[in-house]
C-alpha cells in the first residue's frame, strides 16, 4: 500500500512538473518574441505647415427682419365690398387693399354738399348787411356757425369714408389674404401681411467685452438654413446705447440689401461681423488638435538617424487656440513654417512614436461609383 501511494505521489509530482515547466517555456518564448519584435510603426496624415491669413470676426445668431412690416387690418366694421389687391404680389404706397359699404356715409356727404352752397350764400349775403348795420351781430354769428357747422360734417364724413378704404402705408410685398368679397369685419380683423422686404434687418446681441471691436458701418455676413453656402453681406446700422445690465450683452442691428428677395422675415440666421484681417498666421484643422481639460497639444513630425536609418517619429508641443470657425482654428505655440503637422491617426501616438505618413483618400471621391 506504501509502495502504491508512492508511486502515485511520484507520478503527480512528474505531471505537474512537466505542465509548470511546459508553461514557463511558453512564456519564456514569449517574452523572447515579444523582445525582438520590431517598433510599432503607426500610419498617419500630415500637412505642411505655412502662414496664411486669418479672417476673425464675432459670431452671433438673430432672427431677418423686414425694413417695414405690418399686418393690415381695418378700423371700422363693414361689409367688404372690394378687394384690390391678388396675393403675393408688391403693391405701392396708397394704393388701395380693400373697400367696406360706404353707402350711407357717401348719402350723408352728399347731402351735406347740396346743403353747403347755400349756407356760404347765406353767410356771405348776413355778414354785407352786417356791415350795412342792417342786421345784429347774433344773427350773423348763427349763420357762421350754421356754415361751419355744415363744413365740418362734410370733412367728418369724407374721412369716414376714407377710414373704409383700406390702402397700403408703404410700398411693398403681401402676402395671404385672410378675407372674402361680401364678409362683414369687425374692427380690428387681420387682412393681409405687408412687408418691405427691399432692405432686411437682423437684431443680435454680443457680450459687452466686444463692444470696442464693432462700429456703424462695419461688414458683416448672414448666413440662413435656407442658403447654407451662401454668405449675404450686410453692415451695422445701429448699436443699442445701453448694455442689459442683467446679462451684460449689448444689442446690434444690421441691414442687409435684398434685391433678389432671397432672404424673408423669420428666418433663423447666423451672423459673422468681420474684424481686420490678419496676416501671416497659423492655421489648422481642428482634428489635427488634441483637446484636453490639461490643455491643447499636436504632433510634429520630425526625421532622426538611428543605426543609419532615417526614420520618423513624432514631438508633441502644447499650444495655444486663439480662434475658431468651421473646422479650422488659429492657433499659436512653438511652431515655424515648414514642420508637419500630424492630422489625423494621432489617437494611438505619444511622445516620440515612430510614424509613416500616408496619402489620406478617405475623402478623394471616386472614379467611378460601385454598383450595388
Amino acid at each position: 500500500m506504501k509502495k502504491w501511494t508512492l508511486s502515485m505521489l511520484v507520478i503527480a509530482v512528474l505531471a505537474f512538473g512537466s505542465v509548470i515547466g511546459f508553461n514557463l517555456m511558453v512564456k519564456g518564448k514569449i517574452a523572447d518574441a515579444i523582445a525582438n519584435m520590431p517598433e510599432a510603426e503607426f500610419p498617419v496624415t500630415a500637412m505642411t505647415l505655412s502662414a496664411q491669413s486669418w479672417q476673425p470676426t464675432i459670431d452671433a445668431i438673430g432672427f431677418v427682419e423686414p425694413q417695414q412690416g405690418v399686418t393690415i387690418a381695418n378700423e371700422l366694421a363693414g361689409r367688404v365690398t372690394r378687394i384690390s389687391f391678388e396675393n403675393g404680389t408688391r403693391v405701392e404706397k396708397g394704393q388701395m387693399l380693400a373697400e367696406l359699404d360706404a353707402k350711407v356715409e357717401r348719402a350723408n356727404l352728399k347731402s351735406k354738399m347740396v346743403q353747403l352752397p347755400a349756407a356760404e350764400a347765406d353767410f356771405k349775403r348776413l355778414s354785407k348787411l352786417y356791415g350795412q348795420k342792417s342786421i345784429s351781430k347774433q344773427d350773423l354769428d348763427n349763420s357762421e356757425s350754421k356754415y361751419l357747422a355744415l363744413q365740418a360734417d362734410i370733412e367728418s364724413l369724407k374721412a369716414t369714408i376714407e377710414r373704409r378704404e383700406i390702402t397700403a402705408p408703404f410700398g411693398g410685398l403681401v402676402g395671404i389674404r385672410n378675407i372674402n368679397l361680401g364678409e362683414y369685419l369687425q374692427p380690428g380683423t387681420d387682412i393681409v401681411r405687408l412687408e418691405d422686404i427691399s432692405t432686411m434687418k437682423i437684431r443680435f446681441t454680443i457680450p459687452q467685452t466686444q463692444l470696442p471691436r464693432i462700429a456703424v458701418g462695419q461688414k458683416t455676413h448672414i448666413y440662413v438654413d435656407s442658403y447654407p453656402e451662401q454668405p449675404f453681406e450686410g453692415e451695422i446700422a445701429a448699436i443699442e446705447p445701453a448694455v442689459f445690465f442683467q446679462s451684460g450683452l449689448i444689442q446690434v442691428q444690421a441691414r442687409i440689401p435684398n434685391d433678389n428677395a432671397k432672404l424673408r422675415s423669420g428666418m433663423f440666421a447666423r451672423v459673422s461681423i468681420l474684424l481686420p484681417k490678419l496676416e501671416n498666421q497659423f492655421v489648422l484643422p481642428q482634428t489635427a488638435i488634441n483637446f484636453t481639460l490639461y490643455g491643447n497639444s499636436i504632433y510634429v513630425i520630425e526625421n532622426v538617424e538611428e543605426d543609419g536609418k532615417q526614420l520618423e517619429r513624432v514631438k508633441q508641443l502644447n499650444l495655444t487656440v486663439l480662434e475658431r470657425n468651421g473646422n479650422d482654428a488659429l492657433v499659436s505655440g512653438d511652431i515655424k513654417v515648414g514642420d508637419r503637422i500630424v492630422t489625423s491617426g494621432q489617437i494611438r501616438l505619444s511622445n516620440n512614436s515612430k510614424v509613416k505618413v500616408v496619402e489620406d483618400k478617405a475623402l478623394t471621391p471616386t472614379a467611378t461609383m460601385p454598383k450595388l
